[in-house]
């Protein structure tokens, strides 16, 4: 174990995140000591080998070959039962990683906001507060205070089947890491019993399978947004608008009207997107809108009652307004049963006689008490105003603008409605849903209509139902996947008006085009010039005031050219985009289809806000966040924050005249460098991917097959309209399987080849100094490279029978790698990140005896599967699981 301990102390990590991790360490290795020593002492040979097939030490004297193949010889001597336990204990360790970082992150983030003075003109770690600042350096108060109301911040938390962690397991982690924080106050026997509590943990968390029993289904998966609201974003969002107020008003914050609009305003597809989905009915849509509805509802009215409680401001010092006694007085009128509890206290205590009865029709609002109900969050909000006013005009200021302040911001982030849900579905089930109707009539009278094209329009009536029950915004945002021209647009709008038999019950759509390949991101603004030429479509740009989005898919685009190609055409279709809305009076909002991980666009947000176009954001910002992304970013309430902060200020920043300079200058500057590689990168991405028998090869030297089997998404990982080739193929399994196969080929392959025919190192280094988007790119890639293995990457290709594919795919990673490090400077991966860097380094021996079991596992069952008994085959299959699971929890952002 003396190696283990080596590598723990020996990397240049943070000193906490190393004391933690040889804590958790040493505590997995006492609970498999205590379940078996001789699982333990395997456990530590597994380590040790690992450890050495990684040291610098061991390369440079020729060692990590030895360990490697001791490590290989190990893991193929392994019982199957004694290897799932053993692979179950490494994936337990890779989450108590995580929670290392993260408590990291979290006390490092706050000691350095401890140590900035108050008197400081803006928060340094407070992203929102310095662009803020820096706008108005450069543009003045006025236009900055414009900038600011603009201001809009729209994630859209997604299902896709990219977070490989059960609902069972996240429990653990959440227990676990609250007993972590609280070590650093404890000591003696408390520091003890902490210990043990945490053992405790640690053991039923390795004694946890995994791997989930069942698929979710599309109601379960609304759970997802609904924990990460109690945990984090109801409580944490109006803390992001008043430490904003902090700063700006300094003394006078939360004694008069605030200066930071409620510009949070999350979406949601989670039982709403039906493309390729067939578990997601419009029977499905109303069930997790309404489950969304009841429970901001009761959360809000718990809120209202608390704080209603506690205004026991008498007449005699706060005389309530006019307009309170007017509102007292219609509550009363409404229902003297809803008021009776009140009306005691009403004479000497009126503003917590209001709030309270505020807090009944809220509760009434669940029961839908068609008498007391509000019809809308925006007679809550004016409900909320009058006692606000009231309270302020009697010199209750604090009062009117802290507690009640505070209500107005969350009725005004999440509504009624909790979420926006945003229904979304693929063009060519509209084609054929009305090509169905044309023939048989929109009620079948001419025969039976398609039950798919009875799905359709009963998809409208449920949007009907949920705008009715939850409000307009809880669900007016129709998204077409695979948009190819205005007619997609038109398409939608008509079978929305098919679907009701009277005009008026045809629900508000903002019909949203979904451009995804590559071509169609190059014809983007010839189909949106068609598009608003649309009678529909012009109604709503009079209604919204021009307003007008558009979604660009970061993934297939990515699948379909390379990663360099993509990452080059979407940005040139975004200024495209941007120079035709300015052109035609469009108040644009780009809406950008990102994963987690850098084939599909990932990366820091902040630094992707900051690299775009100019007039592409203007202020507002809207993207989708899925799988392991969403708890990485909204799990921690602390980390959440700091990540709202830091993509509303780049989303605002963005809008300094300084940065949109820079981004233009700079693409025109690198324009022609940019078409150079753009091109050879796409040549090569795709010989390869043309290559004869590549789709066979791919699934059989990755295991695609096995992601497919996990029950981590009720979505399929092929689409439901005849998925016969990589065309098909949903772009997340495609990803996800390379960074399985410790390749990542989706996130470079390509570039290595561009920059080699290029041959100019001088100019692509200028280029990353000076071109933001350049620089976001290859700091991308560095990463992705960094959790690569060619060794084991070589395990993988090998199960196939292509040597010349295999050879194509190691030499242009080994070709990207040596050009990335060259251009930023590197002598190894992420050798500049003082943090993250290390501890990559420091994960990968644990991540390499997952990849070498899992080969090991597919070699198996690749070459014997035959032989098996169906039961002996399900072992091994979830012996695979295991270890995608683990390798997911130890790469991070794998999809």
């Amino acid at each position: 174990m003396d190696a283990a301990k080596q590598t723990l102390s020996g990397v240049d990590v943070p000193e906490s995140i190393g004391e933690n991790m040889a804590l958790f360490l040493r505590l997995v290795r006492k609970v498999l000591e205590e379940c078996d020593p001789e699982m333990r002492s395997t456990f530590d040979v597994l380590l040790a080998d690992a450890i050495e097939a990684n040291s610098e030490e061991a390369v440079s004297s020729g060692r990590d070959r030895e360990a490697f193949e001791r490590l290989e010889a190990t893991i193929d001597d392994l019982s199957q039962d004694r290897s799932t336990m053993l692979m179950r204990a490494f994936v337990a360790y890779f989450h108590l990683a995580n929670i290392c970082e993260e408590e990291y992150r979290t006390s490092s983030l706050r000691a350095r906001e401890s140590a900035v003075p108050t008197t400081a003109e803006a928060d340094p770690i407070n992203d929102l507060t310095v662009a803020y600042r820096q706008l108005v350096d450069e543009c003045g108060r006025g236009k900055a205070i414009a900038l600011l109301n603009r201001l809009e911040f729209h994630p859209v938390f997604t299902a896709h089947p990219t977070e490989a962690r059960r609902k069972a397991v996240e429990g653990k982690i959440n227990r676990i890491a609250g007993l972590l924080g609280e070590r650093r106050s404890l000591g003696a026997i408390s520091l003890a019993e902490n210990e043990r509590r945490l053992t405790q943990e640690i053991e039923a968390l390795i004694r946890t399978s995994p791997i989930a029993h069942k698929k979710p289904t599309p109601v379960e998966e609304s759970e997802t947004i609904i924990d990460i609201f109690d945990h984090t974003l109801f409580e944490m969002i109006p803390e992001v608008y008043r430490r904003f107020d902090d700063w700006e008003l300094g003394d006078k914050a939360g004694s008069v009207p605030p200066v930071c609009p409620a510009f949070f305003h999350p979406g949601s597809w989670i039982g709403s997107d039906r493309d390729g989905n067939p578990n997601v009915t419009a029977k499905v849509s109303r069930q997790v809108a309404e489950k969304y509805r009841v429970h901001v509802l009761q959360v809000l009215a718990e809120a209202t009652r608390a704080v209603g409680r506690n205004l026991t401001l008498d007449t005699i010092s706060t005389t309530p307004s006019d307009q309170l006694v007017n509102l007292w007085d219609h509550q009363r009128e409404m229902s003297e049963a809803l008021t009776k509890r009140a009306a005691g206290i009403s004479t000497r205590e009126m503003h917590r006689a209001t709030m309270l009865v505020i807090a009944e029709r809220l509760e009434a609002t669940v029961a839908r008490t068609a008498d007391v109900m509000y019809p809308s969050v925006d007679e809550y909000l004016d409900d909320l105003r009058v006692v606000q006013l009231s309270l302020a005009k009697a010199g209750a200021v604090r009062t009117a603008y802290g507690p009640v302040q505070r209500l107005i911001w969350q009725a005004e982030s999440f509504g009624f409605h909790l979420v926006e849900m945003e229904f979304r579905q693929h063009s060519l089930v509209h084609t054929r849903a009305l090509a169905d109707i044309h023939e048989h009539g929109a009620r079948g009278e001419r025969g039976p209509l398609d039950p798919m094209t009875r799905e359709v329009l009963d998809t409208f009536r449920a949007i009907g139902q949920i705008q009715r029950r939850n409000g307009v915004d809880a669900a007016r945002r129709y998204i077409i996947s695979f948009s190819k021209s205005a007619q997609n647009v038109a398409d939608v709008y008509e079978l929305a008006h098919l679907a009701f038999a009277h005009e008026q019950d045809v629900p508000t759509l903002d019909v949203i085009p979904l451009f995804e390949q590559v071509e169609d991101l190059e014809g983007a603004v010839g189909t949106l010039d068609e598009m608003i030429k649309l009678p529909d479509v012009q109604r709503r740009l009079s209604e919204t005031g021009r307003r007008l989005e558009v979604m660009l898919g970061y993934s297939d685009s990515s699948k379909d050219a390379g990663p360099t190609s993509a990452t080059l055409v979407l940005h040139a279709a975004q200024a495209a985009i941007a120079q035709w809305a300015e052109e035609n009076s469009i108040d644009l909002i780009l809406m950008h289809g990102r994963g987690g991980a850098v084939g599909r666009g990932g990366g820091p947000a902040n630094r992707a806000v900051l690299s775009q176009p100019k007039g592409s954001v203007n202020c507002r910002f809207k993207l989708t966040e899925q799988g392991e992304v969403i708890f990485a970013r909204y799990g921690n309430p602390t980390l959440a924050r700091r990540h709202v902060e830091s993509v509303a200020g780049a989303t605002l920043l963005q809008s300094a005249p300084s940065i949109e300079w820079v981004n233009t200058e700079s693409t025109d500057k690198y324009a022609e460098l940019a078409d150079e590689l753009d091109r050879t990168s796409r040549e090569r991405y795709l010989d390869l991917l043309n290559t004869k028998g590549f789709a066979g090869w791919f699934s059989t030297v990755t295991p695609l097959t096995e992601v497919g089997l996990m029950p981590i998404g009720s979505r399929p990982a092929k689409r439901g309209l005849g998925a016969k080739s990589l065309d098909d193929l949903r772009t997340i399994p495609w990803i996800f399987s390379w960074a399985q196969a410790r390749i990542n080929l989706a996130a470079w392959y390509g570039l290595g080849t561009a920059c080699e025919r290029l041959d100019d190192l001088d100019k692509l280094r200028e280029a990353y100094r000076e071109w933001p988007l350049f620089t976001t790119f290859i700091d991308n890639i560095e990463m992705s490279l960094s959790k690569t293995d060619e060794r084991i990457g070589r395990l993988y290709l090998a199960l196939g029978d292509r040597e010349d594919l295999s050879q194509k795919v190691v030499d242009e990673m080994g070709l990207t790698r040596r050009w990335v490090l060259a251009i930023v400077g590197d002598e190894w991966p992420l050798q500049h990140r003082r943090v993250l860097g290390p501890v990559i380094r420091m994960r990968l021996p644990f991540v390499n005896v997952l990849s070498m079991t899992q080969v090991q596992t597919l070699k198996l069952l690749r070459t014997t599967g035959d032989k098996l008994t169906p039961e002996e085959r399900e072992r091994f299959i979830y012996l695979i699981l295991c270890t995608v699971s683990g390798v997911a929890a130890g790469l991070q952002n794998t999809g």
